[in-house]
Formats: structure tokens, C-alpha cells, sequence
């Protein structure tokens, strides 16, 4: 394509993304300015979605400790914080049928919820987008950060939002429109796990040259109405067990009872497995038929549906945070505590120390610096006490199993603090066991009750992209995965994809790989988990993709 000529405009921050950690980093900065006499500092904020929390995808049991900070009168400003966790329950599924609901006593401090909340984070987003805005931050959603731009000396200088209307083989249609270019003092990188522009920085500057390999997990979510008379307002239930035990996976599950009638429900499957025949879409379908599960769902029905990657390798696996002109924040840098099943109120935080360390920076004159304070602020929060005492929970359950690394974690989080910590290596996308040497499960057909299809789900996330536009999942070697993939892992991609974006298509020229961009919930997993890492994520057009509602 030809140079294109940009409009440019100047901010003192840019924020990239507006999920829980970017809208905290945002809130905080205006705050100060208002409170420390700056008040024309000027934030920007973009989301690639086509509006505020139409990407946004959790379980979710919130902690408001975070929230309490930020806003501490949220509860009379109207923030959707209004059904309190009430009751928890642990359950292990032995079996397709069985399942043994854990003594309370022998659950980990770290999983009780009391004080707690289920919310929509979509909606909890949504507010807190509303709040930036009444601050007069700008926000411009629908606006995908494409490209970051650099300084002659390297420094970060903001970012490119993408062109619209370019056509599939990079032409310009009639209706393209040149992204803009937003300059900044300080640019904030918080799009979320495994964002592109966030992974091209923690590369390009060696973040994490002192961190283990990151760890991810595949999160795929659905929303019911179900029958009044079985719904327990407040219910909080969690578990493990099958049926990823038959095929040596880990994971976990979720069933919260929301407001109206109302559950959430899904799985997180570790992207550590080993079986390329485990599809974790399959996994959570039949689930859901485990009498512990189907209880609650039958004669109900299922309203929305969705997937995203989860960022799970917590401290040990924490990359550097700034760089000269940028930090990174939330599930960019990864402050989920796993062990708490918890990433809101870690994310917020991570956005306000950033905040209140390049609100400094900028107040004493300074600009496209590395900003040290913001680790100097980490290390000396709550926030790193907390992701400290959980540190070896992931790699526990990963390096010991379910049963010993479960045994570990309770002697870890309940009785005493294990003074040493357990490191995890090997990245995920190293672990797939050849096929050849698999066992291939037998997933049962979809009853269109209980269990669905792949397309049907997509469907109801809402999920769309301008079909003539470049295709936005980019392989590096297109021979790869019919050459290498498929005869060694059967092309795991056609299942770890929770959306049906990639099959393998016979026909009598012979086979094919197929991309259905269309399909593409942005869960980032193929970019995670193809075992060539052949696969890289970009940012489609501004505005496609899922738009999740009460999600």
C-alpha cells in the first residue's frame, strides 16, 4: 500500500484498551490532576471494541478492595456491584456422574469469597467508562491500536489506531479511512492477555529475561436464564476434576448465581495439556451434563456465549514494566492471582500505581522516560504481597498435578508459607505429546439442551468482522500446518480454537488450511498454543469482534 498520510494528535497519556487496569490507570490520572492542580493533563483512551466492555469476558467474583480506592463511595454512585457472594461451594467430579463436594475446611483461604461480588465485568466496565468519561478523559472506542510508534532513539512515542476499509489483498476500498496517530508523553499498554502491541514491547526491549515462560489458560464462558425455583441468588460454586481427568488436563469450573434468574457458568482449561485431541470447546460442553452442573441448567436456556485466554504465570512470570515512554499494565504484564481465581481488583491496581508513577513523572517535567517508579510503587503495594503469597500455585498444580499441587497449595495458602518457590519452564506451547501417541477422546453430539455446537455459539456472542478486510490471524510459514502440524499433533488448532476459525479442508486438488477470520472471538489462544508458534494475532478492523452483553 502506498504512504499514507496521517493526522496526528497530542496527549500527555495514551492508554491503550479499556478493560478493568486501562479505566483505572485513566480514573487515577485525572483524579490527581484535579487533586495536585494539573487539571489540564489529558488522557486519551482507545478500545478496539465497538464500545466500552464489548470485549470484556469473566467469570466473575469481583473483590472490591481495589474499586474501594479508586471510588470509595461506588456503592452511592450506582456501581453494578450488587449481588454479594453469599455461600461457596468446592466440588472434584470423580466422574461423568459423581462428584464429592470439599469440607470448607480444607479449601484454601485464598478461594473464600466472602465480601465479595458476582457482577458482569462487561457492565462493571461499562461504568467505570462512564466515570472516565465524566472526568473528561477522551475515549474513543472502536479504535484498535495497530502499530507503536517509536522515537528516533527508541523511545515509545504513542501509537497508529488501524486504517478502515482496506480490502482483503490491502487495497484500499472506497471507504478507507487512514487510522490516526496519538502521541504521547506516556503511552499505557493495557489490551488485555497476550495483547500484540504489548507482546511486540516486552520482545522488543528483553522484559522478560528474568521471568519464567508466561502461562495462559482458555477461559470459554456462557450466560443462562434458568428456572426461579432453582436459582440461589449469591451461590458461588467452583470445581475440578472431570471430565479433563481423562485426558490428563487440568482446569477448573465456574457456576455463579447472578442477579435474575441469572448464571454464569464455564471452564478454564491450562494451555499446558498435553493431548492434541482434547478440544477444551468439547470439554465444556459435556460438562455441563454432570448432574452437579445440569441441575441447575435443564429447562433453562442459554442467552450468550464466549472465550478468551486467561494469563496465568502470576509473579514468577512477571515481565519488566516499563520501558522509555510506556508501561504495562493489567493482564499485559499479567496480575491475575490465580490461586484467588481473581484478575479485576490485582488489574485495577496495577493501573493506579502506573498512574500515580506517570502522573509524577509528568509533574516534574519529565517525558518518554523509563518510568521506575512504577515497579518502585509495585513492589511496595499490597499488590505484590499478594501475588508473592500465591506465587507457586500455578506451577505447583502444573509441575505435581491436581492432587499433589492441590495438596501443596493448602499447605501453602492455609498453614504455612512455603518459604521457597517452585519454578515452571516449560512454555505451553512446548507440551503437546505427539498424536501418534494420544488417546483421542470421543466427544458426544451436541443435544441443542445442554450442549452446542461451535457455530451456534459463536453466534450468539455477537461476533462480526467486515468480511473484505485483511485476514487478522497471520501465519509466519502457510506450509506449516499441513506440513508440520497436522502429521504431528493432527493440527491441534481445529480444536484449542473455541470459535471453529481453523479447519483443515479436503478436497480433490487435497487438503487445505482454512482460516474463518469471521469466526474470531479475539480469545488470542492460537497465538498461544500453535506448538510452531506459527500463528500471531493482530487487531482487525476497530469495532469487530464479539460484542458481549450482561458478560
Amino acid at each position: 500500500m502506498e504512504h499514507i498520510e496521517r493526522e496526528s494528535m497530542e496527549f500527555d497519556v495514551v492508554i491503550v484498551g479499556g478493560g478493568p487496569s486501562g479505566l483505572s490507570a485513566a480514573i487515577r490520572l485525572r483524579q490527581l490532576a484535579a487533586e495536585q492542580g494539573l487539571p489540564d493533563l489529558s488522557v486519551c483512551l482507545v478500545e478496539k471494541g465497538s464500545e466500552i466492555g464489548a470485549h470484556i469476558l469473566s467469570g466473575a467474583v469481583i473483590e472490591p478492595r481495589a474499586l474501594n480506592e479508586l471510588i470509595p463511595d461506588w456503592k452511592e454512585q450506582g456501581a453494578p456491584l450488587t449481588v454479594p457472594a453469599r455461600e461457596d461451594r468446592i466440588y472434584i467430579l470423580t466422574s461423568e456422574k459423581r462428584g464429592i463436594q470439599a469440607p470448607n475446611f480444607v479449601v484454601p483461604k485464598s478461594m473464600h469469597n466472602e465480601g465479595n461480588y458476582i457482577v458482569s465485568l462487561g457492565n462493571v466496565v461499562r461504568w467505570l467508562g462512564a466515570k472516565a468519561e465524566e472526568l473528561e478523559v477522551t475515549v474513543f472506542p472502536g479504535f484498535a491500536a495497530a502499530e507503536v510508534l517509536y522515537h528516533p532513539d527508541g523511545s515509545v512515542k504513542g501509537i497508529v489506531t488501524g486504517d478502515m476499509g482496506v480490502s482483503r489483498d490491502g487495497e484500499q476500498k472506497h471507504s478507507f479511512t487512514p487510522g490516526y496517530e496519538l502521541h504521547a508523553k506516556y503511552t499505557i499498554f493495557a489490551e488485555g492477555c497476550r495483547g500484540h502491541l504489548g507482546k511486540e514491547l516486552i520482545s522488543r526491549f528483553n522484559l522478560n529475561k528474568n521471568a519464567d515462560p508466561q502461562h495462559y489458560g482458555i477461559g470459554i464462558k456462557e450466560l443462562w436464564e434458568i428456572d426461579p425455583a432453582k436459582h440461589e441468588e449469591g451461590l458461588v460454586l467452583h470445581g475440578s476434576g472431570w471430565p479433563l481427568t481423562e485426558t490428563g488436563s487440568t482446569g477448573g469450573w465456574w457456576l455463579y448465581h447472578a442477579e435474575n434468574n441469572q448464571v454464569t457458568l464455564g471452564m478454564i482449561v491450562d494451555l499446558s495439556y498435553h493431548n492434541p485431541y482434547m478440544s477444551p470447546f468439547d470439554e465444556m460442553q459435556r460438562w455441563k451434563h454432570h448432574p452437579v452442573i445440569s441441575k441447575y441448567l435443564e429447562g433453562g436456556k442459554r442467552i450468550s456465549y464466549g472465550a478468551r485466554a486467561v494469563i496465568k504465570g502470576g509473579l514468577n512470570a512477571l515481565p519488566e514494566l516499563a520501558v522509555p515512554g510506556a508501561c504495562l499494565i493489567g493482564d499485559d504484564a499479567g496480575f491475575l492471582n490465580f490461586a484467588k481465581i481473581k484478575g479485576t481488583h490485582t488489574a485495577m491496581k496495577s493501573g493506579m500505581l502506573c498512574a500515580e508513577a506517570v502522573f509524577e513523572a509528568i509533574k516534574a517535567g519529565r517525558s518518554g522516560d523509563t518510568v521506575t517508579a512504577y515497579a518502585d510503587k509495585f513492589r511496595n503495594s499490597w499488590l505484590y504481597e499478594e501475588l508473592y503469597a500465591s506465587r507457586n500455585f500455578g506451577s505447583s498444580m502444573h509441575r505435581m498435578g491436581t492432587i499433589m499441587g492441590g495438596g501443596f497449595n493448602f499447605i501453602d495458602q492455609n498453614l504455612l508459607k512455603i518459604p521457597f518457590t517452585i519454578r515452571d519452564t516449560t512454555p505451553d506451547y512446548k507440551t503437546l505429546d505427539l498424536a501418534s501417541q494420544s488417546y483421542k477422546p470421543d466427544y458426544p453430539k451436541p443435544d441443542g439442551k445442554l450442549s452446542f455446537d461451535k457455530l451456534s455459539s459463536v453466534f450468539i456472542s455477537n461476533t462480526n468482522h467486515e468480511e473484505d478486510q485483511p485476514v487478522h490471524l497471520k501465519l509466519r510459514d502457510p506450509s506449516i500446518p499441513l506440513k508440520k502440524n497436522l502429521p504431528l499433533y493432527a493440527e491441534p488448532a481445529q480444536r484449542y480454537c473455541p470459535a471453529g476459525v481453523y479447519e483443515i479442508v479436503s478436497s480433490p486438488e487435497g487438503a487445505r488450511f482454512q482460516i474463518n477470520a469471521q469466526n474470531c472471538v479475539h480469545c488470542k489462544t492460537c497465538d498461544i498454543k500453535d506448538p510452531a508458534q506459527n500463528i500471531t494475532w493482530v487487531t482487525p478492523e476497530g469495532g469487530g469482534g464479539p460484542n458481549y452483553p450482561n458478560m
